[in-house]
């Protein structure tokens, strides 16, 4: 007899779980309906990165060039100095990149000016501790006096492709009057960069007379000579011919 009373409650127990399984069915089912009616999540692309389809960042535009103005190429210009070791040889080394402005109406050389300036802090010598001491306090002290700078004043003894361009020169915070040789300018010449020329200029001068000095037992003996020759490789471009501005 208790067997057979069992029997309508395992019925209704089996008929509740069916009733809940369905029910669970049709709610999974539902969901999976609405969700394919829903529109797939935007993708968004990645951050664009350095070198990877970022755009450049833009050059500053260049001021525009006076009619008579002509602007330094620095990829293609230079100073340099050298100077006596030991009396027994010489040590050369760039003295850092030149910015600034040269004035020339193509025609005549006494219309020249030039007003430029070394940043110091790029000197080299091919030696990095030799490098790193020029740039102290010992030497030309970049830290206090980052720029050598040239502003011509006047023109003298012009020949042919020749003339000296005297002017002031700034070093160590010392300004002196030199005369620099001039060889130039070249011949004009046409490129996809306008018109191009050049020059070179050198001069000599004492180094302790700028205030360029080591220490006094040091310069009691040849180490490092006084006499330093600087030479500036300038060429200069203009995108047309002196006479019309850009």
């Amino acid at each position: 007899m208790r067997r057979f009373a069992l029997v309508p409650a395992a019925l209704m127990i089996a008929a509740v779980v069916a009733v809940q399984v369905q029910a669970g069915s049709a709610r999974a089912a539902s969901a999976q309906a609405a969700s394919a009616q829903q529109p797939p999540p935007a993708t968004q692309a990645p951050p664009a990165t350095a070198g990877q389809g970022a755009p450049p960042a833009a050059r500053p535009p260049q001021a525009p060039l006076g009619p008579n103005q002509w602007r330094i190429d620095r990829s293609h210009s230079a100073a340099s100095f050298s100077v006596r070791h030991n009396v027994v040889s010489t040590v050369r080394g760039q003295l850092g990149p030149i910015s600034g402005t040269v004035e020339y109406d193509a025609k005549d050389v006494r219309s020249v000016s030039v007003d430029v300036s070394v940043d110091m802090n790029g000197i080299n010598t091919q030696n990095e501790g030799r490098d790193k001491h020029l740039r102290s306090a010992d030497f030309f002290d970049v830290a206090s006096h980052p720029a050598l700078t040239f502003k011509s004043k006047r023109v003298e003894a012009v020949a042919d492709g020749r003339f000296k361009l005297v002017g002031d020169l700034t070093m160590r915070g010392n300004t002196k009057e030199v005369v620099l040789g001039v060889e130039g300018p070249s011949a004009f010449m046409k490129s996809q960069r306008g018109v191009l020329t050049g020059a070179t200029a050198t001069t000599r001068i004492s180094r302790k007379e700028f205030g360029v000095l080591w220490n006094n037992m040091i310069e009691m003996m040849p180490v490092v000579g006084d006499e330093v020759t600087v030479t500036i490789d300038l060429e200069l471009t203009r995108p047309a011919l002196p006479g019309s501005t850009s």
